[in-house]
């Protein structure tokens, strides 16, 4: 076997499996992007939601102490 062969047989499945890697980290990467960015826009949806109500709470409270 001559040098060549050797580093061809050492080094090709090593940048392979960097290669791939890569490509698996940047999928995983994407996916988990994609799912932090929905679970942050649907706590936004919920805290707007939820201070509406406190607002409309406070608004008929502070209506209720008009009438008084």
């Amino acid at each position: 076997m001559t040098n060549e062969q050797l580093y061809l047989a050492i080094g090709l499945p090593i940048i392979v499996n960097i290669l791939f890697n890569g490509a698996l980290i940047g999928i995983v990467y994407n996916a988990l992007d994609r799912r932090i960015s929905q679970a942050e826009t649907s706590l936004k949806e919920l805290w707007r939601a939820e201070l509406h109500r406190v607002e409309e709470v406070l608004d008929a409270r502070l209506k209720h102490l008009e009438e008084r």
